[in-house]
C-alpha cells in the first residue's frame, strides 16, 4: 500500500484574492513566438482528443474519450453547444474582465472546475497528483474521484493549500462510506459531490471491445484499497491478494441504486456542502433542492452512461426554473460537453453558476503530466476571457439567456 504522508495542509480561505487577467496567456504565446518557441500542444479544444491519442495506449484512450452504447448521447451534448450561439453586443466598456464567481459561499477565480475523472494513472503515471498541482497553481478547484488512482490524504498533500471537493461514488457498506467520507473530511476536501448516475457501469463498446476496464486490474483503487473499513473486511490485504480485494470491491462500489430516502444518511456524515451529480430532470432537481441539497451538477456523464440521452445543455433551462420555483439557496452546476470559453458562457447564461471540465484536462495530463494540464487550464481561461469581453460583458454574472440565440 502506497505510504500515507503524516501531515495534509488543510485548504485556506483567504480573502477574495483580484481578480486575474487570464487572456494574458495569449500574449505569452505570442511572445514566445519571438524567441522560436510554440506551445507543448494544441490549443485547440476540440482538437485535444485526436492529439492525445497517439500518447495513449488503446485501452487507455478508450477508457477516457469513450462513451456508452452507439455515443449518441456525447454527439447530442456537443449539438447541442453548436446549435446555441452567443450574440454578441457592442461598446460596453468590456476591455476589463473579472471571472471571479462565488460557488457555494467561495469566491473562486473563475467558474470553471475540475470534473471528478478517475483511474488517472491510466493517462499519466502521476495521475491525480499532478492534477492537483495544476488545478492548485491556477486556485481552480478539484474534484477528486472516488474511483482515484491515489488516495484522499496524497492528493490533498499534492495540492497543498489549493481547493479541493471530493466525488463519492456511493458504496454499499456504510462502514467504508462513513470511512471514506471521515478521511475526506480530514484531508481537508470541503464539498461532497455525489455521483447518482453511474451505480452500475453503461454498456462501452470502446471499453469491452479492448476487454479493458482499469478497477478490476486494480487501478483507480487505491481511496478503497488504503481504507481500514474496506481492509477489515478482507482475509488478506489488496497487496497481498489483489483479485479478493478487487471481488469485494465490485459488488460493494457497483450494482445497487440507491432511493432518495438515503441522503439523510449522508448529511449525518459530512458537515460540508452536498451536491448531488447527474441531475438531468427539472422533478429531480426540486426533489434535490427540497432535501436541502446545497447544489447539482446538470450532467450525463459526459456521454459515458445513459445512451440516447437528452444533452445536458438541452435540460439545463429546465432544471434552472424548477430549482428556483423552489426558493431554495441550491446552486446549479453544469457538467457533459465544456471545450471552450464559448461553451463556458453559453451554460453560464442558461444559468449554471459555474461549469465542470472534464475529458480536456485528461489529455492535457496524457501530453504533459502536471504541465500539460496547466497549459489546457490556462489555454481554457484564457479562451473565456477573451470570449467573455467579445461577447460584450465584463463578469460572468452579467449574461441571461438573452444574450443566446438557437437553432432550430
Amino acid at each position: 500500500m502506497p505510504k500515507e504522508p503524516t501531515a495534509v495542509t488543510e485548504p485556506q480561505q483567504p480573502p477574495a484574492p483580484p481578480p486575474v487577467n487570464f487572456a494574458n496567456y495569449q500574449n505569452e504565446i505570442y511572445l514566445h513566438g519571438l524567441e522560436g518557441r510554440v506551445p507543448p500542444f494544441t490549443t485547440e479544444a476540440t482538437a485535444l482528443g485526436a492529439s492525445a491519442r497517439g500518447h495513449l495506449d488503446a485501452g487507455a484512450f478508450g477508457y477516457v474519450a469513450g462513451s456508452a452504447g452507439s455515443g449518441a448521447t456525447h454527439r447530442a451534448n456537443r449539438e447541442a453547444f453548436d446549435r446555441c450561439r452567443l450574440v454578441p453586443r457592442m461598446l460596453t466598456d468590456a476591455t476589463h474582465r473579472d471571472l471571479r464567481t462565488r460557488v457555494l459561499g467561495t469566491t473562486m477565480p473563475a467558474p470553471v472546475l475540475l470534473a471528478p475523472l478517475g483511474a488517472q494513472s491510466i493517462v499519466h503515471p502521476d495521475g491525480e497528483l499532478a492534477t492537483a498541482r495544476a488545478a492548485a497553481s491556477l486556485g481552480l478547484t478539484m474534484t477528486l474521484s472516488t474511483a482515484s488512482s491515489y488516495t484522499v490524504e496524497q492528493v490533498a498533500e499534492a495540492s497543498g493549500a489549493g481547493p479541493r471537493w471530493f466525488q463519492l461514488y456511493w458504496p454499499n457498506d456504510d462502514d467504508v462510506c462513513v470511512s471514506i467520507l471521515e478521511r475526506a473530511r480530514r484531508a481537508g476536501f470541503t464539498t461532497l459531490v455525489v455521483t447518482l448516475d453511474t451505480w452500475t457501469l453503461a454498456w462501452r463498446p470502446h471499453d469491452l471491445d479492448q476487454s479493458y476496464l482499469p478497477f478490476i486490474r486494480g487501478v483507480g483503487t487505491a481511496i478503497p484499497f488504503s481504507d481500514p473499513a474496506f481492509r477489515a473486511g478482507l482475509e488478506r490485504s489488496p497487496e497481498e491478494d489483489l483479485e479478493a480485494a478487487v471481488l469485494r470491491w465490485v459488488p460493494m462500489f457497483t450494482g445497487t441504486d440507491k432511493s432518495w430516502d438515503r441522503l439523510p444518511f449522508l448529511r449525518r456524515h459530512w458537515d460540508g456542502p452536498i451536491v448531488l451529480k447527474g441531475i438531468q430532470h427539472p422533478d429531480d432537481a426540486r426533489r434535490a433542492a427540497e432535501a436541502g441539497m446545497e447544489g447539482i451538477v446538470v450532467s450525463n456523464h459526459g456521454g459515458r452512461q445513459l445512451d440516447g440521452a437528452m444533452a445536458s445543455l438541452d435540460a439545463l433551462p429546465g432544471i434552472v426554473r424548477a430549482v428556483e420555483r423552489t426558493g431554495t439557496d441550491t446552486e446549479v452546476l453544469f457538467d457533459s460537453g465544456i471545450r471552450t470559453g464559448a461553451d463556458v458562457l453559453k451554460a453560464l447564461a442558461l444559468g449554471a453558476r459555474a461549469v465542470l471540465v472534464g475529458r480536456p484536462f485528461a489529455y492535457g495530463l496524457a501530453h504533459g503530466g502536471e504541465d500539460g494540464v496547466r497549459h489546457v487550464l490556462r489555454s481554457l481561461l484564457a479562451d473565456l476571457d477573451l470570449t467573455l469581453g467579445l461577447s460584450g460583458h465584463r463578469t460572468p454574472a452579467e449574461l441571461t439567456p438573452d444574450d443566446l440565440w438557437h437553432r432550430p
